[in-house]
C-alpha cells in the first residue's frame, strides 16, 4: 500500500453532523478511524461536526470526510475546508453540490447522451403535484423523493393519483423541492468509482435483493433485510460493461473526484441511472466496501486509497 499522506499527519475524520443521516455517518466515521489506526495513522481523530467546526478543525492537516447528507455531502463542509486550506477526501464543492440535488444531477448528466435517465418531473413547494405529474405524462407507479436527501429518507412508492398528495407531503418534510420519477420494475445495482484525473475505474457491480418492496432505509441499514450479490449475477456481460462505463462517465461528467457510488435500476437487462453518491457509506453494511472487497481491496486498503485522493482534482 502506498502512503501519500504522511503517517505522522494529523487527520480529522469528519462524521456525525446535523443531517438526517447523522447516525449512519457516525458509524462510517468510527469504522474509518479504526482503519486509519490500523494503518498506523496515530494522529487521526474523530471529529463530530457541529456549528463550531471552524474551531474544531484547528491544528488538523488533512480531513477524511465520512459525513452524509446536508452540510457534509452538499458542498458546505467542502467549502469550509477550502477556506481553511485543509486537503480533504472525496468530491469538491461544485460536484458535491450538484450531486446532492437529484434534479440538477439529471440536468447535468442529460448533456451526455450515453447516460439513460428515468422519466421524471421536478415539483417545487406550493405547486399542484397532481397537475405536474399529469402534465409530464408520468405513468404510475411513481417514486416521490426529496430532491436533496439520502438514505431513502422521505421516499414513497405511489401506485395511483389518490396516494400522490400524501407521499408528496412526506417528501416535503425533508426538502422544499421534490423529484417524482416513474417506478422501474426491476432490480437495484450500484457500482463504485475510484480514482482521479482521468484514471477513474469502476468497482465490481453489486446487485441488491431486498425483502422489502423496494430498497428503502430499513433495507439499506438493517442486517438481514438485503442480500448483496457481488459481482452481480442478474446482468448479461454486455450490460455489466455498460453499467461500469456509464458509472465512470457519470462520475466524470458531474466533476466528481476521489470516490463516488453510482446507482441504477435494471429492467430487461437495460440500466437506468438513479443517482450519484459523492460520499458513499463506510459502515459494516455499506455497498462500497463490499464492492471493493470482491476485487481484492480490503477495507483498510480502500480507506487508504480514498485518503490518498485528498486535494486532487477539486
Amino acid at each position: 500500500m502506498e502512503y501519500i499522506v504522511p503517517l505522522e499527519a494529523k487527520v480529522a475524520v469528519l462524521c456525525g453532523g446535523m443531517s438526517s443521516e447523522r447516525e449512519v455517518s457516525l458509524r462510517s466515521g468510527k469504522n474509518v478511524l479504526g482503519a486509519l489506526q490500523r494503518l498506523r495513522y496515530k494522529n487521526a481523530e474523530l471529529v463530530d461536526v457541529s456549528s463550531n467546526i471552524m474551531n474544531d478543525l484547528k491544528g488538523f492537516e488533512y480531513a477524511y470526510n465520512t459525513m452524509h447528507g446536508k452540510y457534509g455531502e452538499d458542498g458546505c463542509i467542502q467549502g469550509i475546508l477550502e477556506i481553511l486550506k485543509i486537503p480533504y477526501t472525496g468530491c469538491g464543492v461544485m460536484s458535491s453540490a450538484i450531486c446532492m440535488n437529484k434534479e440538477y444531477t439529471k440536468r447535468v448528466l442529460s448533456t451526455c447522451k450515453d447516460i439513460p435517465l428515468i422519466k421524471s418531473v421536478f415539483v417545487r413547494k406550493g405547486e399542484v403535484v397532481n397537475d405536474k405529474v399529469a402534465e409530464a405524462g408520468l405513468k404510475y407507479p411513481v417514486i416521490t423523493k426529496p430532491v436533496s436527501e439520502g438514505s431513502s429518507f422521505g421516499m414513497t412508492k405511489v401506485n395511483n393519483p389518490e396516494e400522490l398528495q400524501k407521499a408528496y407531503d412526506e417528501a416535503l418534510r425533508f426538502n422544499d423541492d421534490v423529484l417524482i420519477e416513474e417506478f422501474i420494475e426491476g432490480f437495484f445495482v450500484t457500482v463504485g468509482v475510484l480514482g482521479n484525473q482521468g484514471n477513474e475505474f469502476a468497482t465490481e457491480i453489486l446487485e441488491i435483493r431486498t425483502k422489502t418492496e423496494w430498497y428503502d432505509f430499513d433495507a439499506k441499514y438493517t442486517k438481514g433485510l438485503s442480500e448483496f450479490i457481488v459481482p452481480a449475477t442478474g446482468l448479461s456481460k454486455e450490460a455489466t460493461e455498460r453499467v461500469k462505463d456509464i458509472a465512470v462517465k457519470a462520475h466524470q461528467t458531474a466533476g466528481c473526484s476521489g470516490v463516488s457510488r453510482v446507482d441504477f435500476m435494471i429492467k430487461d437487462d437495460e440500466p437506468y441511472f438513479l443517482e450519484i453518491n459523492t460520499n458513499p457509506g463506510m459502515t459494516d453494511t455499506s455497498d462500497l466496501p463490499a464492492q471493493a472487497n470482491v476485487m481484492g481491496i480490503d477495507y483498510d486498503h480502500l480507506v487508504l486509497m480514498i485518503l490518498n485522493s485528498v486535494g486532487l482534482n477539486k
